[in-house]
């Protein structure tokens, strides 16, 4: 387990989607999130206190938390003095990247010396199993977007809560590094080697009371040419019961590609619907979770009730509004 409170470094983060693993311990964990340290050209904003590490520090902070995640999930050179300043002065180093922090010897050489942590979530602990495609006791629900980071951990997050508002059994099960970092446990399945990808979600999500939910966080998209791989573990993995589709209407093209525009609902929910079935006849799409974050609120719920009077699906937007709606579609 993670050392709190935490500092949130956005490093030289070119967006506030490159900062997407701090943001979501903010608003997921807001307890743990004492302050944020940028660097210089860093594009993203928490609305934390800036912090240094001789400030945070003195303010509580035990773990310098890699907020930032890039394309590719590369360490920047540009950061080694910060994290080694953070390790001298006695704080653990957190980290989602594929990049490990134990792959560099300059920091695990300062690690040793200052007595703290080097914690890559995104190192498998776990000695998987391959998929066996055997239905599991207990009921499943995963978020399917139609683009990577529009919103899937969100939408589980909040059906979660609102799931335990109502005394109902239901589990977050986290698939990459936010979600790990946010929960203390979880997957780092785009880390998990291929053939053991799906075996690895059907160990996430095992056998379970009847009426017991697990919320599975989504992965990537199916029309996604870098990351469809990750989505299809997922699916037949985690043998969904029910699929919400996750959009994000302002985007023009897929996270990263501009040459690929991105599929219409309509196409996400017969593709998701055909590739689920495979290991679950009896999977349905129940709602359609929307990130509106980039609308002001008569846009919002315009686009909202567009999307519904032309889906026939409940359709919110669970950070805004919450994900009561969504939660009783399940029932």
């Amino acid at each position: 387990m993670l050392k709190t409170p935490y500092l949130l470094f956005l490093g030289d983060a070119p967006d506030q989607l490159a900062a997407k693993t701090a943001q979501g311990i903010k608003d997921w964990r807001p307890e743990f999130a004492i302050g944020q340290l940028r660097l210089e050209g860093c594009k993203a904003d928490l609305q934390l206190p800036d912090m240094s590490i001789e400030q945070a520090v003195a303010a509580g902070a035990r773990t310098l938390v890699i907020g930032a995640a890039n394309r590719g999930g590369v360490m920047s050179d540009a950061w080694n003095a910060v994290l080694i300043e953070a390790i001298r002065a006695g704080m653990d180093i957190a980290s989602g990247l594929h990049d490990l922090l134990g792959s560099k010897p300059e920091l695990v050489t300062a690690a040793k010396e200052a007595g703290t942590r080097l914690i890559d979530v995104r190192l498998p602990q776990i000695r998987y199993p391959i998929a066996n495609g055997k239905r599991r006791a207990g009921k499943r629900c995963l978020a399917v977007g139609t683009d990577c980071s529009v919103g899937k951990m969100y939408t589980a997050l909040a059906m979660e809560k609102s799931m335990h508002a109502r005394g109902m059994k239901a589990t977050f099960r986290a698939t990459g590094q936010t979600g790990i970092l946010i929960t203390g446990n979880g997957v780092p399945l785009d880390a998990v080697v291929a053939d053991f990808m799906a075996g690895s979600v059907e160990w996430l999500t095992p056998d379970n009371d009847a009426d017991h939910w697990d919320l599975i966080e989504g992965q990537g998209s199916l029309f996604h040419p870098s990351y469809s791989g990750v989505t299809l573990a997922l699916i037949h993995g985690g043998q969904p019961d029910a699929l919400v589709l996750c959009h994000e209407p302002t985007r023009t093209h897929m996270r990263g590609l501009p040459h690929y525009g991105l599929p219409t609902l309509e196409e996400l929910r017969d593709l998701a619907l055909a590739t689920a079935r495979i290991v679950n006849p009896d999977v349905v799409v129940t709602g359609i979770s929307v990130n509106t974050s980039g609308l002001d609120p008569q846009a919002a719920k315009a686009c909202l009730e567009e999307i519904e009077r032309r889906m026939g699906l409940p359709t919110v937007d669970p950070f805004r509004d919450g994900a009561d709606r969504l939660v009783e579609a399940l029932r």
